[in-house]
């Protein structure tokens, strides 16, 4: 029997299965990818709650679309993305590692010279889809006081788990996380 939870956010609902990631503990899907409705309205409504800034970030993840939205809707031209690994182009790379809860290896995070460049004394306001461990986004912090961007704000579309509790994220909804049972783990 597969089990879900139900999702509001953004005015809009959507039905998450439930994923295994040990024996007790379950995580529901959130997926933007192909969701172009919930892309847009979650683009909207961080862009709405959003502090100042300059540059938009996110981790190579499934955050991408929604800062091609966030910057599409701002009228902006560019966003920065830290890559999962070096690549070709780049030139003066800047790394750390990182674990996420939904990755299963310890991966690396780069930005190349360009981004630097573009980063350096600027007010960064740092973006994902879920915000769960915060792995991801510390990684993204030691990259940005490493080049020498101003962190202004810390968003996601969801705050997963423990992270519901952070008074230093700016999310748009809640979302618990799971026994094997499908009930929330308080």
């Amino acid at each position: 029997m597969e089990r879900s939870y139900t999702l509001n956010v953004a005015g809009l609902t959507r039905k998450l299965p439930l994923c295994k990631v040990s024996e007790d503990f379950y995580i529901a899907a959130f997926i933007m990818f192909g969701d172009v409705e919930m892309t847009i309205n979650c683009a909207r409504d961080l862009l709405a709650l959003a502090p100042e800034h300059d540059v938009i970030i996110t981790a190579e993840s499934k955050g991408i679309p929604l800062l091609y939205e966030m910057a599409r809707q701002e009228g902006k031209n560019d966003y920065i993305v830290a890559r999962k690994g070096p690549k070709l182009y780049m030139n003066g790379i800047i790394t750390t590692e990182v674990n996420s809860i939904t990755t299963a290896k310890t991966q690396t995070l780069c930005l190349g010279g360009q981004d630097a460049d573009a980063i350096r004394g600027k007010r960064i306001l740092i973006v994902d889809d879920v915000i769960s461990t915060g792995e991801s986004l510390a990684a993204l912090e030691t990259l940005i006081n490493q080049i020498g961007g101003n962190i202004v704000g810390r968003m996601a579309v969801l705050a997963e788990g423990d992270a519901i509790g952070r008074k230093d994220i700016t999310y748009l909804a809640p979302l618990p996380v799971f026994h094997a049972d499908g009930t929330p783990i308080e």
